[in-house]
């Protein structure tokens, strides 16, 4: 039986024994595994499987197929992300775009699923397709189609992967400063204390710059994750042409991208949704044209269906990045278990020295079913918005 995954969708894997081949055509690339534990990182350098460390762990490459074993994955890996990179020792010049993009077809048990992610506009270099993960005892592929400009020395590095140059033969590193340049910056990471903020390098008036911001979440517990865990990233947004000073009268901005409105990167607001993890996983918004852009407010709504518990007892956690790939994360902190909304984050683009991201955490009211609004001059307010449940809108 085919089937064919959408981005963002998931679908149970019915056999321990699977393979994934990654294709694109046109392009030659190259393929990995990244073995990640439950922190979303590597437990040591050899959970990279690439062709000069082809098995690890029940996974093993051949060409462009990966093999796993999954009844053989030790049990502190939670998910393998499954990647291609342009193969420049081959020819692979430029990057990803709509007429060179790879794609993932999984062999499992009878099951065939394929994913053909949208074309990645970021100047892509590198792409982590799908990924296979447990959950609930069980394992499942998830179409992630999420690019890194940084090639496949970034996207390793940001799951905890120390890289060295490996010369010809290993997979394609950073490119080295010219030699009268000044030495490039390394990613930043940054883990934002309670109210504190971050900045990114990306500067703010960039027309070709690309910020990801991606809400994440485990579940929780095996008893949180079974009583449900349907969250949802809402991305409120003011553009910088509407921005207003302190002291001017503020506007309500009624932009927002989620899963009823996943917006658009070519045209306004320039800020497009990923898709609907309707079970514990990730949503990303990809943010374009940050010279256009003003402020954006990063909530997360839990579905009425799941029932009380806080956003902090799923694991939930907004993380933002630049095509450098440096990161802000913004855990939450509060234990309050009665509130459908919380504001997670701020994104600033209009700051000179980069793209700052603020700590903001704030609740709505107990049981309260308006989404926040964000006004003109970077506040905002909750439970003010307008009230739509996950199965049916009602206007506010």
């Amino acid at each position: 039986m085919n089937t064919t995954l959408t981005k963002g969708a998931n679908a149970p894997l019915p056999s321990p024994l699977c393979r994934v081949h990654l294709v694109a055509e046109g392009v030659p690339i190259d393929v990995c595994a990244v073995l990640l534990g439950f922190d979303g990182r590597v437990r040591s350098d050899e959970d990279l499987v690439f062709f000069h460390h082809p098995a690890q762990s029940g996974v093993e490459l051949t060409g462009r197929t990966i093999t796993a074993d999954l009844a053989e994955v030790p049990t502190d890996v939670e998910r393998i992300a499954l990647v291609a990179a342009l193969d420049r020792e081959a020819g692979g010049a430029g990057s990803f775009s709509a007429g060179a993009m790879p794609r993932a077809e999984v062999e499992c048990g009878g099951a065939r699923l394929v994913f053909e992610p949208p074309p990645l506009t970021g100047g892509e270099t590198a792409a982590l397709l799908v990924e296979v993960y447990r959950r609930a005892g069980a394992w499942k592929v998830r179409a992630v189609g999420q690019g890194w400009a940084t090639g496949l020395a970034g996207l390793a590095t940001d799951f905890g992967v120390v890289v060295d140059d490996p010369g010809p033969a290993g997979p394609p590193a950073r490119p080295a400063a010219a030699p009268a340049g000044p030495a490039p910056e390394p990613p930043r990471h940054v883990v934002l204390a309670k109210s504190g903020s971050g900045t990114l390098p990306l500067r703010g008036d960039d027309p070709g710059g690309t910020v990801t911001a991606a809400l994440e979440w485990d579940g929780g517990s095996a008893r949180r994750r079974s009583a449900g865990a349907d969250l949802d990233l809402y991305a409120l947004s003011v553009p910088r042409h509407q921005v207003t000073e302190r002291g001017q009268r503020a506007r309500a901005s009624d932009l927002a991208v989620y899963y009823r409105m996943p917006g658009s990167l070519t045209e306004p607001p320039f800020i497009a949704l990923d898709g609907d993890a309707r079970e514990p996983g990730r949503e990303t918004v990809t943010i374009t044209r940050p010279d256009l852009q003003g402020y954006v407010l990063l909530c997360a709504y839990s579905a009425v269906e799941n029932g009380v518990g806080s956003f902090r007892s799923y694991g939930a956690r907004v993380t933002v990045t630049d095509p450098t790939g440096s990161t802000v994360t913004a855990p939450l902190f509060s234990t309050r278990a009665h509130a459908y909304w919380v504001a997670v984050a701020l994104i600033d683009f209009t700051v000179p020295e980069g793209v700052r991201i603020e700590h903001v955490e704030q609740y709505s009211g107990r049981h309260v079913e308006a989404r926040p609004t964000l006004y003109s001059h970077r506040t905002f307010r909750m439970g003010t918005g307008p009230v739509e449940f996950k199965t049916l809108p009602v206007e506010g």
